[in-house]
């Protein structure tokens, strides 16, 4: 084993042993100063690691990848979520199904549901004494907002269902957490695959390695990374119908991946459009079907609710915010949807039908910058779509949305932190655009310095 693989080793294995050491000291609901600090040497020795990886032959190089995303897993598996209660809610959608009844028909406190309540997501007694916990009625429960309906699309909800179908009783949030394992572990696979045929499969470095995934897609179990997985396995195809039903099922797991479709259509005439739309339309509305024969348009559940309220409270956050600080409040919105259909026509013009993901990773990007979003793990497709192309500065937005999170749970509520952390990462985005487009007028070895690749795109490695 040569030194620089040695060298790279022993920084993932740093990396794991960090990510163990924050699964066990802190979290937004307790301590959650403690996660500050851990994250932010998760993040340097990520870095470091991936800057090391650019080094080591490619194939050792993609085993490395995969041991250090298991390796990652495993750690990130270590404790129970630290940062969300979201899979407490997954775990429940499955058990509702899994009693013959739509998970859009009630909400969790519904007194037709009380006879599917256990212990574990229902603690007994008068108060609920920890902070990690919500008021369902006379009851306390783990479920965030047991008051309303779910959120979740169908193949989501057919994923909790069969997550809670092999899950043995008494399992608790352990089968969430290694189904969150299992995805992630999936999509490190997937894009080695994908980029060994197109790029360079050390890029993949850059999703397995990440800390945000091993915090949000296996310590809290995102169903995100469910959606992120069949958007990599899209846009990796060249087969039209099948790019467009694989999207149509992450957008069916989560809302946020139909934003990729510009990429997924960079330039292509009206039938290859169609060969795309189609299918995802199609698999859209046949996931969502015996759903709606059952629950009718109570299918939409929290949406509304959701869209209007969460993550954006006066006070704390806000949707936005860069616009906001030049802009007056009644102005910012309909300028953000502008700027954003404006990226979307650009890609659709623009872009490389070669690489669907460089298209899709700018109107992701730019997306999640001009609505500067408190959750971190909305950024998980960000990180995918850094891994496919390569264009590391990306990375500034699930840092964004990290800082805003946990500074939020540390107190520090006000859109001056959410403004300050998101116009960050647009720093970082355009300070990287800047390099790249000199170093390519100045050709390949200044390319190499910036993070270039061999096949045209901007990459944080260099092909060997």
């Amino acid at each position: 084993m040569g030194i620089r693989t040695v060298c790279t080793s022993i920084l993932v294995a740093a990396l794991t042993a960090v990510v163990a050491v924050t699964i066990r000291s802190g979290g937004s609901e307790a301590h959650p100063r403690h996660l500050l600090y851990w994250y932010a040497a998760a993040w340097a020795l990520f870095a470091a690691a991936v800057w090391a990886v650019r080094e080591v032959p490619v194939r050792a190089a993609a085993v490395l990848v995969l041991a250090g995303s298991a390796a990652l897993a495993l750690a990130a598996l270590s404790g129970p979520p630290r940062t969300s209660s979201d899979m407490y809610r997954y775990a429940w959608d499955g058990r509702v199904q899994a009693a013959g009844i739509s998970p859009y028909a009630h909400p969790p406190n519904a007194p037709e549901l009380a006879g599917l309540r256990d212990r574990w997501l229902f603690p007994p007694g008068p108060a609920c004494p920890f902070p990690d916990l919500s008021t369902a009625g006379a009851d306390c429960t783990r479920i965030n907002r047991p008051g309303v309906n779910t959120i979740y699309p169908p193949v989501a909800e057919g994923w909790f269902l069969a997550v809670h179908a092999l899950s043995p009783d008494g399992a608790r949030h352990k089968p969430t957490q290694i189904s969150g394992a299992l995805l992630a572990v999936g999509t490190s696979a997937a894009l080695v695959l994908v980029l060994w045929r197109r790029g360079d499969p050390r890029r993949a470095a850059l999703w397995a390695w990440c800390p945000a995934v091993s915090f949000a897609a296996v310590n809290d179990a995102h169903v995100d990374t469910l959606g992120v997985l069949l958007t990599v396995l899209a846009l990796g195809t060249s087969v039209l119908p099948r790019r467009g039903a694989l999207l149509g099922a992450a957008i069916a797991v989560k809302l946020l991946p139909a934003i990729v479709l510009p990429g997924a259509l960079a330039r292509r005439g009206p039938r290859d459009a169609a060969r795309v739309l189609l299918p995802a339309v199609l698999v859209v509305a046949l996931a969502y079907l015996p759903y709606v024969l059952t629950s009718g348009f109570g299918v939409l559940g929290y949406l509304p609710g959701y869209l209007r309220e969460e993550g954006y409270e006066s006070g704390s956050v806000r949707r936005f915010a860069l616009l906001r600080l030049f802009l007056p409040d009644g102005v910012a919105a309909p300028l953000a949807v502008v700027l954003i259909a404006l990226t979307a026509l650009y890609v659709l013009r623009r872009g490389d039908p070669a690489r669907p993901w460089s298209g899709a990773l700018l109107v992701t990007g730019t997306a999640l910058l001009l609505t500067s979003p408190s959750y971190y793990w909305y950024a998980l497709l960000v990180v995918a779509l850094v891994a496919l192309d390569g264009r590391w500065e990306w990375l500034a937005v699930p840092i964004a949305g990290t800082v805003l999170y946990v500074g939020n749970a540390m107190g520090a509520h006000g859109s001056w932190l959410q403004s300050w952390s998101y116009g960050t990462a647009a720093v970082a985005v355009l300070a990287g655009a800047v390099l790249r487009a000199r170093a390519a007028s100045r050709g390949p070895a200044a390319r190499e310095r910036v993070g270039a690749v061999t096949d045209g795109a901007g990459v944080g490695v260099s092909s060997r």
